[in-house]
């Protein structure tokens, strides 16, 4: 088969450069250059994008070989169906590797029509590196490499105030283009760049803090031919994702404006706060996480998926979500719900197999994250706790003892933490492991044997989980407390 051409293919005409974009992984791909796509389709927004590579080795040579094309294919559960998509997105007009063609890559500073930065350089990436200097070739960090695209467009537009840019970093930081900002500005200071740019990046360029969700497993390697066989073209960049999609950005009704989104049918949020949705996403995704992994592996199961399918354990998530977590949380409860459904058609994708030991990683500190909180809040609206998210702590507790019935369980955390515990458990003296646990101020901020019932029924489950198991144990602790 012929590689993947613009010239073998039906696909529009090059589009003009409105976005440059710092990565070209795999999430990139299958978020924000398929949702570009679709708005240049639903929407005939006609923007095109030049791909940055933000560090020394990448994928442009592949991008430029195949004209910037390349397939995605998407695969889950929505509204309990499977769904199954492929779209060859066309996003994509130029790659630049700078560390090969750093005067390509200024060169886009001049682009009249771009309007709008996105980039995803990994957490990693929104850093300030003190050795950057102006007269790199490229600096290294990103939010340098950005900071002198910036400062060609001011001087190249004579501090025109209508060539400002529309920053959206997708980096997963909290507050991530407040951080990008703040570093841009301390790179003008270094570089003795001047007032009026700093004005001008103030007052001309607007940045907007984002929220991400999708999973991308990437490139299918271990099915490619099955994936190929679909394809009557030959593609290198083939990459696959789940179904679900969520963009929340900051923002007012200009930024509506530019980018309308609420015109396609992505889930594009852009919100004047976007913390809530951040909130939201933390306790229901990943709170639903964090306390299902030792509550499930103590039950038997060994993925995500067969968590929810079970009768038993699936209930427990479903009533975990919408009885304990959701009350605790200040949006719309439909929106929530809704949101909820969502995530558990995620969690029975059949395409992605999620191992919970995949997702046991540092469960001390996740739980403190992700779980806790929404214990908290229950007990103080309702005057009670949560039965759910409270015999999940027992679980995590038990789960830290390191074996099960004579197998060990995949217990994955700081060695401290570790051996923390498995001292505690050497003593045989449940009751005083609860009451060290929860008063360990370094694991939770706080000492939990001051709220009210904790400790007692934390013990309780530990207790009920040794005498009768998970299940049992569940249906004797709902009774107990």
């Amino acid at each position: 088969m012929e590689l993947l051409k613009r010239s073998t293919q039906i696909v529009p005409a090059k589009r003009p450069i409105k976005i440059v974009q710092f990565g070209e992984g795999n999430f990139l791909r299958a978020f924000v250059d398929y949702a570009f796509y679709c708005l240049n389709r639903q929407n005939s927004f006609n923007a095109g994008v030049a791909v940055v590579q933000p560090i020394d080795r990448g994928l442009i040579s592949l991008l430029n070989d195949q004209d910037g094309l390349y397939t995605l294919f998407s695969k889950g559960v929505a509204r309990g169906k499977e769904v199954i998509e492929k779209h060859l997105v066309d996003t994509i007009v130029k790659g630049i590797d700078p560390y090969v063609y750093f005067k390509k890559y200024t060169e886009l500073a001049k682009e009249p029509e771009l309007q709008f930065v996105i980039s995803n350089t990994t957490e990693a990436g929104i850093v300030f590196d003190e050795n950057d200097r102006l007269d790199m070739q490229p600096p290294n960090s990103f939010p340098a490499k950005l900071t002198i695209l910036l400062y060609e467009r001011f001087k190249y537009f004579k501090g025109d105030a209508n060539m400002g840019l529309t920053i959206i970093p997708c980096e997963l930081i909290n507050y991530n283009a407040d951080t990008l900002r703040s570093i841009i500005l301390k790179y003008a200071a270094l570089w003795d760049l001047g007032e009026n740019f700093v004005q001008w990046i103030n007052l001309s360029n607007s940045f907007h803090n984002t929220l991400v969700d999708r999973i991308v497993p990437g490139y299918p390697k271990d099915e490619i031919d099955a994936y190929n066989a679909q394809l009557e073209y030959k593609d290198n960049l083939i990459v696959t994702s789940e179904i679900f999609f969520l963009w929340v950005i900051e923002g007012d009704d200009k930024l509506k404006a530019k980018l309308p989104f609420h015109k396609t049918d992505l889930d594009v949020k852009i919100v004047r706060n976007m913390q809530p949705y951040r909130t939201r996403k933390v306790r229901i995704l990943n709170g639903a996480h964090t306390s299902m992994v030792p509550f499930s592996l103590l039950f038997g199961n060994e993925t995500v998926k067969e968590t929810v399918d079970n009768q038993f354990t699936g209930a427990f998530v479903f009533n975990s979500i919408f009885e304990e977590i959701i009350p605790t949380l200040e949006l719309d409860r439909k929106e929530l719900e809704d949101f909820a459904h969502a995530i558990l058609d995620r969690f029975r994708n059949p395409f992605i197999k999620h191992k919970l030991a995949s997702i046991a990683l540092n469960s001390i500190s996740k739980f403190k994250v992700r779980v806790l909180p929404s214990l908290l809040r229950f007990q103080k609206q309702h005057g009670k706790l949560p039965v759910h998210l409270t015999f999940a702590f027992a679980c995590l507790l038990r789960f830290y003892k390191g074996e099960w019935k004579g197998k060990q369980l995949a217990v994955n955390d700081d060695k401290g933490i570790m051996d923390y515990f498995i001292n505690l458990w050497a003593t045989n003296d449940v009751e005083n492991l609860v009451r060290e646990v929860l008063s360990n101020k370094l694991y939770w901020d706080t000492d939990l044997t001051q709220v009210k019932g904790l400790q007692d029924a934390v013990l309780v489950g530990l207790n009920l989980i040794e005498l009768h198991g998970i299940e049992d144990g569940f249906e004797a602790f709902k009774q107990s407390i």
